[in-house]
């Protein structure tokens, strides 16, 4: 065995003892190289933050309740009675629509159905019995899935909250009210049992169309009292205080058995009726009552719910309005109304036009500055709530004038000549009524007569495209046919709109949006909105708007709207459609715009009604009413000169001696606004018009009195 040296053995020693530091240093050098894990002071920062803010709102959330336990009750709290919450007035100061909390017989408690006290409790606070008026773990997470949402998906107000809004506050969506809302619950709660809350809650909740408590709202929609509903009704009404606009039948009857169905869904998952029963009401139909009774007073019932929508387009709901405390002064000239609504049952009924769905509307505005004057969607509101001023109806005749004011703007002129004979487009050949013709004639005198075969001429010469577009920019927004067939008011049309386009007639070419709410202001008299000054845009020039009231004056002078002739100067256009399925008589002054319809709501025939018969004297009647706060003003344009046919004529026949004059100096023809069609059957409505003057009359017009100055929507640079 080799013996190993004392050098050997240091060597390896010193080998060892290396190789050992090498090792720590390498250990050294990779924790040297090794990065710490950065914290992240933004999130450690934030989670501080989350933990310090709960602290915070347990703490808030603590000292609040300790507040609300140490409220005084409410004294005399039973006796309560609310004011009258909103009215609406007219622009002449009348009243014509009071929102009142207080419309039925009040019920006990005791009266109530079970279902119904269930059906609310369930859809509206199903923690009622165990708070104390107020749920603060609700309202932190509606809060927090709103925020999340973007909008407002879930609401947070408990019935004592709501009764809380509808006795003492507003309905105004801030914070503080909503803060004062549950201060004043907690004290509700200290000051009634809960059955008391629960009874005065449904005795003054807003349930719609005019609704005020549960026994209102059985009355208006079922006509029986709330104790004869079944459960598919009182789910119904249980439905509605969330959104009573929205969820009403009448307005909508899909949501509001939608809405009805959530209800009973809420109603079985908390046990309150069985599956069988759930299933069995949700299969229910709905039977409103045909005759719904209405607890408001309402003077002018078609108008406030057009006031109520535009209300709401300026962010009001129902709810807001009927208990926001408001005084909502409107534009609705009150003695035109009044005037308005006695006159269409005066003339429907002298007419034979007595049955439910032989209707009438009438829509009357200002041109100067948009106001609406008077407004009626129907003959009866208590018979048929729906407004006729929105519906699409064929205008017949009365879209005729944008066919020549397309034509005017385009340089032709009220005396160029134009074929009053039989003409065929295609497969189609459009008809005068009685087949009359009558040769060469100027365009103003095509419009008085109202012929047929002169609009289609026309709309051929300008372009179907063109009279679309000046239809468009007049307002006129429902769908208009590409086809020649629109000239005669083939195509539905809003009677809303088409009495708005007319208003650039008379208002020097400039298209005025008529609005309804003037100036809303609170109950202690702050004004919290008031009406801008009208929009208005110039769509024609003012030479147009002057020749087609030049125009359309001779058509209340001695064509077919002679009926609404009321001795003032004034201007329109009748208009009846195939089989008078439709009539009316769109007309103005230079101060008031107003438009009638009087049809079926079935579009069946009325036999014989004409624009220029019912129509026009229902609008005779109104506007004879509707100027005198204006006076008898003449149209404030440039004198335009409409020459008689026989002169025309000459004048053509001098031009070109080989053209032969198709009027004789005498010529008399029949006037009508008949639809274009070989099925048009006689009436009694037609008259013989003169269009030429007397053979010993001076050939050269007598000019007309200067115009008197008025005030109107037109720059003083271009009157």
């Amino acid at each position: 065995m080799a013996r190993i040296s004392r050098k050997d053995l240091y060597d390896a020693e010193r080998a060892h003892s290396q190789a050992r530091t090498a090792a720590k240093n390498s250990e050294k050098e990779k924790i040297k190289n090794k990065k710490p894990k950065k914290q992240n002071r933004f999130l450690k920062n934030l989670r501080s933050f989350i933990i310090f803010s709960i602290a915070c709102t347990l703490a808030a959330v603590a000292a609040f309740e300790l507040y609300l336990s140490s409220l005084q009750p409410i004294k005399n709290l039973e006796g309560f009675k609310p004011n009258i919450v909103t009215q609406f007035y007219s622009h002449d100061g009348e009243i014509i629509k009071t929102f009142t909390a207080y419309t039925s017989k009040k019920l006990e408690i005791d009266e109530v159905p079970e279902h119904f006290k269930q059906a609310l409790i369930a859809t509206e606070d199903k923690n009622f019995y165990s708070h104390h008026g107020y749920d603060l773990t609700g309202l932190v997470r509606s809060t927090i899935q709103n925020v999340l949402a973007g909008h407002v998906v879930q609401g947070a107000s408990t019935i004592t909250q709501q009764l809380a809004r509808i006795l003492f506050l507003s309905n105004e969506k801030t914070f503080d009210r909503k803060i004062k809302e549950i201060i004043i619950a907690a004290r509700i709660e200290k000051s009634i049992p809960k059955d008391k809350i629960l009874e005065m809650y449904l005795n003054n909740v807003y349930l719609g169309s005019g609704a005020y408590g549960a026994e209102g709202a059985a009355q208006t929609y079922f006509n029986k009292k709330l104790s004869k509903c079944n459960l598919p009704e009182l789910a119904l009404i249980a439905g509605l205080p969330q959104a009573p606009s929205v969820y009403s039948p009448f307005n909508n009857m899909d949501l509001a058995i939608k809405r009805r169905n959530q209800v009973l869904l809420r109603m079985y998952k908390m046990k309150y009726i069985s599956k069988e029963e759930y299933e069995k009401a949700k299969a229910a139909k709905v039977k409103l009552t045909d005759v719904p009774r209405f607890y408001t007073t309402n003077k002018a019932p078609y108008f406030t719910d057009y006031v109520m929508k535009e209300l709401e387009s300026m962010g009001f709901d129902e709810t807001d309005i009927s208990q926001g405390g408001y005084k909502i002064i409107t534009t609705l000239d009150y003695k035109t109304q009044e005037k308005l609504n006695e006159v269409i049952l005066k003339n429907m009924k002298a007419y034979g036009l007595t049955r439910k769905n032989q209707q009438a509307a009438v829509f009357s505005f200002s041109p100067i500055d948009g106001r609406i004057i008077a407004y009626a969607g129907g003959k009866n509101y208590t018979e048929s709530q729906y407004d006729r001023v929105q519906a699409i109806r064929p205008a017949g005749s009365a879209f005729k004038p944008f066919v020549y004011a397309t034509a005017l703007e385009k340089g032709m002129t009220p005396n160029d000549l134009i074929e009053d004979r039989p003409i065929t487009i295609g497969d189609w050949s459009p008809k005068n009524y009685g087949s009359n013709y009558r040769g060469k004639i100027p365009l103003y005198s095509a419009l008085t007569i109202s012929s047929n075969v002169c609009a289609v001429r026309l709309i051929k010469e300008v372009g179907i495209r063109a009279v679309i577009q000046t239809a468009r920019t007049l307002g006129i927004t429902t769908p208009l046919e590409y086809d020649y067939t629109i000239a005669l008011g083939s195509n539905g049309s809003k009677l809303f709109e088409l009495t708005r386009a007319y208003g650039a007639f008379a208002n020097g070419g400039y298209v005025v949006q008529p609005f309804a709410v003037e100036r809303i202001e609170t109950s202690r008299g702050k004004v919290v909105y008031r009406a801008p000054k009208a929009k208005a845009s110039r769509q024609l020039s003012l030479k147009t708007a002057a020749e087609m009231t030049a125009i359309l004056k001779t058509v209340v002078e001695k064509g077919t709207g002679r009926g609404a002739n009321i001795g003032v100067p004034c201007a329109g256009k009748t208009g009846t459609t195939d089989n008078y399925k439709d009539a009316s008589f769109v007309g103005y002054t230079p101060t008031v715009v107003t438009g009638v319809w009087v049809g079926n709501d079935d579009n069946t025939t009325t036999h014989s009604v004409q624009g220029g018969s019912v129509p026009a004297r229902i609008w005779h009647d109104v506007m004879l009413t509707a100027i005198e706060q204006f006076g008898k003003s003449d149209f404030n344009y440039p004198e335009i000169e409409l020459k008689p046919t026989w002169a025309l004529n000459q004048e053509a026949k001098e031009t070109n001696n080989n053209e032969t004059s198709s009027a004789e100096s005498n010529e008399t023809y029949t006037v009508s606004d008949q639809p274009a069609t070989e099925k048009t059957t006689t009436t009694k409505e037609h008259v013989t018009v003169p269009v030429a003057v007397p053979k010993h009359s001076s050939p050269t017009p007598a000019p007309l009195p200067s115009p008197a100055p008025i005030p109107m929507a037109v720059p003083e640079s271009v009157r």
